[in-house]
């Protein structure tokens, strides 16, 4: 009975071996981008509450792990501020939480309990259609710190190129 469960493990095996290089590549290709939540910068004790980094600009179809590196922190999108087609999530205290992000366009995200003390940040999401609900996000009214901090986040992704039609 040995043998004939190692002959089926070596089938199943060879047969998915023979699989893999018949997947698409973009499956294997990308790792995910991660962005760590923080209740303070590495290197600036200044800067409490954030998203590192709170700017990015990601492929259709990438995935990206909100990593809780701090305690009391999560990863919820903000109402308003995505691609209508593009699904919200809401991570929850304390988890990590992986999104892919399929949609262009651009993304707000938020910590829930310190959304207002500034810890908020964005995600672009290249391809046709990016911009299309930039004006909408930016529409958005924000509360206590945040409006300075996205203030800041629109400029950073402008001097950045990102909120410039996509080349492709």
């Amino acid at each position: 009975m040995s043998n004939s469960h190692s002959r089926r493990t070596f089938l199943a095996g060879s047969a998915a071996a023979t699989l893999v290089p018949a997947l698409p590549t973009k499956v294997f290709a990308q790792e995910p981008v991660t962005i760590e939540m923080l209740t303070k910068h590495p290197t600036d004790s200044r800067l409490r509450n954030i998203f590192l980094p709170r700017v990015i600009s990601v492929e259709a179809g990438q995935t990206v792990l909100f990593k809780a590196t701090d305690r009391s922190h999560n990863s919820a999108s903000i109402d308003g501020m995505i691609p209508e087609a593009a699904e919200e999530w809401d991570g929850r205290i304390n988890e990590d939480i992986e999104v892919i992000f399929d949609v262009p366009g651009i993304y707000g995200y938020k910590c829930t309990p310190h959304a207002a003390t500034g810890m908020v940040a964005l995600v672009v999401v290249e391809g046709e259609g990016k911009l299309d609900n930039l004006e909408a996000a930016q529409s958005v009214r924000q509360r206590g710190r945040a409006k300075k901090v996205f203030e800041e986040i629109w400029e950073e992704a402008s001097e950045m190129g990102l909120l410039e039609p996509s080349s492709a």
